[in-house]
């Protein structure tokens, strides 16, 4: 059975449902958060988890946080999340994709509640908010140092579920990894999980096994990270840090740094000013920030790294210019157009040069 886990004198999920409305009015602005995964999996839960510590640090006692870890997207997200409703949370933040229907369905039958949805698109309600950063915008940057990094010329990938996100990553640092070395071939790892060790270093071994000597991941634990370490090739850190396996295997990484935002949404409710809307931040914004790359990788391809990342942030250069075709040849993006949000938002394909299939 999941069991809440709390902070700041939010001392059980049920106590403020049996306080007095005028006692309530005297309580601090209460906020709840959902995870996917455990905040120890030092990935993405984590992250999140990072952002729920830097709003009570920002807000002190006049906020009350609480979180629940390893929660279902079905039923258990709906159930908890109208729990935390019902004892008078003001904001919930549901920080997986696949709790976009459970937020929609609580939000709908608690109009007082503001509801804070990662990654999502959904917005049934005016009180139902999305917000995601542009991780492809990182992959990017670590798809060319991938590039230059592989010896066998052979880059793995371990993909969690086959939704746009996850597919925008894999384009992004294939590309990238493609101009950086022509060479390049890239092999994908479905595990349709976000946080499973076991599947995920089986994964890992799995595309060791291919001769693969660079691995990146959108999956949230460090599982990967050691099966690298046994096998000696390269990796990358990924949501957070995973700062533990430098300066090898894990070379670089991509940081989800969300607690700015968290910070100002607590900050609108708290003023009266908070509005439904879509946020989609990169690494201009410092929603996506790009880990250190150690000194395994030389110094001009760190210098590569830096300049690219810069170029994304200052506006001049988009990761997915063309010209570029999708993985059957057909026309996608001519010379020096670039995508639109429409577009990134609902990518369902692979670009040309990936080999296997997108599940369905």
């Amino acid at each position: 059975m999941i069991q809440p886990i709390t902070r700041r004198g939010f001392a059980a999920l049920t106590l403020a449902a049996t306080l007095p409305f005028a006692a309530q009015a005297q309580d601090p602005t209460k906020i709840g958060f959902i995870y996917v995964g455990p905040v120890g999996d030092l990935g993405w839960s984590y992250e999140h988890d990072q952002g729920r510590l830097a709003i009570e640090e920002a807000f002190g006692d006049s906020v009350e946080t609480a979180f629940v870890e390893s929660v279902d997207v079905g039923n258990d997200a709906e159930s908890i999340m109208t729990q935390m409703a019902l004892q008078g949370t003001d904001l919930i933040f549901a920080t997986s994709f696949g709790y976009g229907p459970a937020v929609n369905t609580v939000a709908g039958n608690f109009p007082d509640v503001k509801f804070e949805h990662a990654t999502g698109y959904q917005r049934d309600h005016p009180n139902v908010s999305t917000y995601s950063a542009r991780f492809y915008e990182g992959r990017a940057v670590i798809g060319h140092v991938a590039g230059k990094m592989t010896q066998t010329n052979k880059i793995g990938y371990i993909a969690s579920y086959p939704i746009p996100e996850v597919i925008r990553g894999i384009n992004s640092a294939y590309i990238h990894a493609k101009k950086a070395n022509p060479d390049v071939e890239m092999s994908v790892v479905w595990v349709y999980t976000w946080f499973d060790p076991g599947k995920e270093a089986d994964a890992a071994r799995a595309l060791i096994d291919q001769g693969v000597d660079v691995l990146m991941q959108h999956t949230d634990s460090t599982a990967p990270q050691a099966a690298a370490a046994e096998a000696s090739i390269l990796t990358f850190g990924q949501a957070s840090d995973m700062a533990q396996y430098k300066p090898a295997p894990r070379i670089g990484s991509i940081i989800d740094d969300w607690a700015p935002y968290y910070i100002q949404r607590v900050q609108d409710v708290k003023d009266g000013t908070w509005e439904s809307g879509d946020t989609w931040h990169g690494i201009k914004e410092g929603m996506v920030e790009l880990g250190e790359f150690t000194d395994v990788i030389p110094e001009e391809v760190r210098a590569e790294a830096q300049a690219l990342s810069d170029a994304i942030a200052a506006g001049e250069y988009s990761p997915f210019t063309g010209p570029l075709n999708k993985q059957d040849g057909s026309a996608w993006l001519a010379e020096g157009e670039t995508a639109d949000d429409a577009a990134l938002a609902g990518m369902n394909f692979y670009v040309e040069g990936l080999t296997g299939e997108i599940p369905n």
